[in-house]
């Protein structure tokens, strides 16, 4: 979730205990402040807190669910590990467990899509990722900048949050941010500014004051930057841009990898290749961390310890991540996928037109959608609305300004509609309440 500035706790639940929480648990925390919950169980789309209310979940935690709490299949191969007392904790050592994923993924993701990257595992968050992308980048090339774009969102930590555009998070750092050029992101100067020539002209240029970076950066859709995505026509010229002056291309697919945009991978409809892809929320495929790097193997220059982390070898999440994989092996599931993200679309167009009146427009691609409203406070209105009503629906962007919607890919269109019903039920009553508002000022 992003925002602006901090949220207001608001009452919990009837008969849920809160007390704990506000009396030791740090003021940092976010989500709980926007859905004042105590759940105690999950499943599949569903959420239930402590009184027995249901909540549908299109949050997916924050991406980290696009499988949906608790598949069972997957659940099932955690216990049966735990139970055989597989190892959990391996450092960076050889595991049986770490073998089968390397095993599945080339099989499944890389060896279909003619990829031959290596396999990086860092610290267990997708900003470790980005960090060590980064380190990569600039070994590689002798160079230190990296080009970064308007509207992205790349991680917390000092390395990551300098490629992190929103100014909120990046205040929190108390030093300065350096070492990252930004340009700005497809659409974000107006249809009339083609971005990509702006940023050859600038690289380009001698006298622009602009040093030839070590990489690009970027995010295919901004899932923190209010759900703007690139076309793929942009895309490819990005790539192109970047092949042509050695400059090595980063796509941060934390958010919008592993079949949220309809294919594992949500370049590839762009048909371009990343030099490195950051992957994680997802990866592990039920909610455990883990997160990698993919490198091409000529730029796998890192020497040993150089990128370390005593939680690099989560076994749990090899597990976890294996059987998730067994569903891309199957043909169907991404046609499956793709059919879902199809009947979400349709029904997010037939919001846009019923809401028409406030500016509302579809965001996004896939399964990872916004909808962005002439009134910017709304969306955060509906959010809140939204919560009363049993739905769980995050906002997006520097300002909040977007309703952000990411139901696990699983998700079919009848489970879908339930959900949606209530997100235009919620519309409408933070809409009215606006006007309400209105007329009492």
């Amino acid at each position: 979730m992003t925002t602006a500035e901090p949220v207001t706790v608001e009452p919990a639940a009837p008969g849920a205990d809160t007390a704990v929480f506000d009396e030791l648990e740090s003021a940092v925390r976010t989500y709980c402040r926007r859905f004042p919950a105590v759940f105690t169980r999950a499943a599949g789309h569903r959420m239930w807190d402590a009184d027995g209310r249901e909540y549908i979940d299109f949050l997916s935690g924050a991406g980290a669910l696009n499988y949906g709490h608790n598949p069972p299949e997957v659940r099932a191969a955690l216990i049966d590990y735990l139970l055989a007392d597989g190892p959990v904790h391996g450092l960076d050592l050889h595991t049986g467990a770490k073998a089968a994923f390397l095993h599945r993924f080339r099989e499944v993701v890389l060896a279909p899509r003619g990829l031959d990257h290596r396999v990086q595992f860092t610290g267990p968050t997708g900003t470790n990722a980005v960090e060590a992308a980064f380190k990569t980048a600039r070994r590689v090339t002798g160079r230190t900048d990296i080009v970064a774009f308007t509207g992205g969102f790349h991680g917390l930590s000092l390395g990551a949050l300098a490629a992190s555009a929103t100014s909120f998070k990046r205040g929190a750092a108390g030093v300065p941010l350096g070492h990252v050029t930004r340009m700005p992101y497809e659409g974000y100067a107006g249809d009339d500014v083609d971005t990509i020539d702006y940023l050859t002209r600038l690289l380009d240029d001698p006298g622009s004051g602009i040093d030839l970076p070590a990489a690009f950066v970027v995010e295919t859709v901004q899932g923190e930057g209010g759900l703007t995505a690139a076309s793929a026509p942009w895309l490819r010229r990005l790539a192109e841009v970047a092949r042509e002056r050695g400059i090595l291309l980063i796509v941060d697919d934390i958010q919008a990898g592993c079949g949220r945009t309809g294919t594992f991978f949500s370049f590839e409809e762009a048909g371009i290749v990343p030099d490195l892809i950051c992957l994680s929320k997802s990866i592990s495929g039920f909610g455990l961390p883990m997160a990698l790097v993919l490198v091409r193997p000529e730029f796998d220059q890192l020497g040993p310890g150089e990128h370390s982390g005593t939680f690099r070898g989560n076994n749990l999440a090899f597990v976890t991540a294996t059987a998730c994989l067994d569903r891309w092996a199957e043909p169907e599931f991404a046609a499956r996928v793709r059919r879902n993200a199809a009947a979400l679309e349709a029904r997010l167009d037939e919001l846009a037109a019923e809401f028409a009146h406030l500016g509302c427009t579809v965001l996004g691609r896939g399964l990872i959608r916004g909808l962005g409203f002439t009134d910017p406070a709304l969306a955060d209105r509906v959010s809140r609305a939204a919560f009363t009503r049993g739905l769980l629906v995050e906002t997006s962007g520097a300002r909040g300004q977007v309703l952000k919607i990411m139901p696990p890919i699983v998700t079919e269109a009848e489970e879908l509609a339930p959900g949606l019903a209530l997100l235009a039920d919620a519309i409408a009553s933070a809409a009215q309440d606006d006007v309400s508002e209105g007329d009492l000022a």
